[in-house]
């Protein structure tokens, strides 16, 4: 009899061992798709942020050519 409810108590506790395992898989899997997501997100606003940048440098590169255009113009006269 004890032999008996020795193999039931140990079937039950690798029965939870083996439920909170596949609990603990699918947390994890969950964190690694999440972060995932805020890579994904983050790279896209990185890239944003890098075309605004280069955006403002081209902007200001031609402001810079304009001027210096302007003042030779008027230098020449």
């Amino acid at each position: 009899m004890k032999k008996l409810i020795l193999m039931l108590m140990l079937a039950g506790m690798a029965s939870s061992f083996y439920s909170c395992r596949e609990t603990t898989q699918k947390k994890t899997q969950d964190a690694v798709e999440a972060i995932g997501e805020d890579i994904e997100s983050n790279t896209k606003k990185a890239a944003e942020k890098i075309e605004e940048g280069a955006k403002k440098v081209k902007s200001d590169v031609k402001e810079g050519i304009d001027k210096t255009k302007d003042k030779s113009t008027q230098d020449d006269n």
